[in-house]
């Protein structure tokens, strides 16, 4: 099964594409070591489930490459998507044993997994790994708020703006590269999928897409490949300023 630990996925530290964003971004070589003793790497296709709400959690670990969801089910069956995982995103709370939420593989998936207990006594040790953790978690908190902004007073334009730039920026940041003028990446959603997460309708995204592109804010090839001419421009098509904040 894609999902058995045992399954061999090429990778290691050295040519790891988050390493300076992981959890393990500040590790010396005797910390890297003891880490590698708990690790394995997991694999999941599009679709598939990694954890459900409730689940106990015999893991932690970063997402490595594609992107996931968190997703939470009322009782009455309604689902709300509430996150996205990228890349060198944390998976899993130290203390916690079962799952918030449910976190489901968008596009085919990789994550460095460890082992939870050893993992929370490791990080109990090891203060460069408990405090990359805070830094982390904090960088997660002012996200979720800026996301309350987003889904609360923004419009269906200046969402689909903001998404944009949130991937556009996080893809410059794994890539060590600039995060102004012109930015190239790959968009990791279908529109599907940025429907559900923008708590818009399907027609709508693709409406707003389509103006973007009319208006030469952004660029399209395919459906998926968008360069962005002009950063700062997108960011003003956010509401945002050229650092992310909201204009005033």
């Amino acid at each position: 099964m894609l999902n058995d630990p045992s399954l061999s996925v090429t990778q290691t530290c050295g040519d790891c594409p988050i390493r300076h964003r992981a959890v393990c971004a500040r590790c010396e070589t005797d910390e890297l070591e003891q880490l590698d003793q708990i690790k394995y790497y997991r694999k999941y296709e599009a679709g598939q489930t990694v954890v459900w709400s409730g689940d106990r959690m015999e893991f932690v670990g970063s997402v490595v490459s594609g992107i996931a969801t968190l997703t939470q089910t009322m009782e009455d069956g309604r689902t709300q998507m509430v996150g996205l995982l990228l890349p060198s995103d944390f998976v899993g709370r130290p203390g916690r044993g079962n799952a918030a939420y449910d976190v489901v593989a968008t596009t085919d998936l990789v994550m460095c997994c460890f082992r939870k207990q050893p993992f929370e006594d490791l990080m109990n040790k090891t203060p460069h790994i408990a405090h990359r953790l805070l830094e982390m978690t904090l960088d997660e908190l002012d996200a979720a708020r800026e996301w309350m902004l987003v889904l609360g007073r923004k419009t269906a334009r200046e969402k689909i703006a903001s998404l944009l730039s949130i991937i556009a920026r996080r893809d410059a940041s794994l890539h060590l590269r600039s995060a102004e003028g012109q930015l190239v990446f790959d968009l990791p959603l279908t529109r599907e999928a940025m429907a559900d997460y923008l708590g818009l309708t399907l027609e709508t995204v693709s409406r707003q897409i389509s103006a973007l592109r009319k208006d030469g804010v952004i660029h399209l090839e395919g459906k998926r490949h968008v360069t962005v001419p002009d950063m700062e421009r997108l960011l003003e098509e956010a509401g945002d300023d050229a650092d992310g904040g909201m204009l005033a």
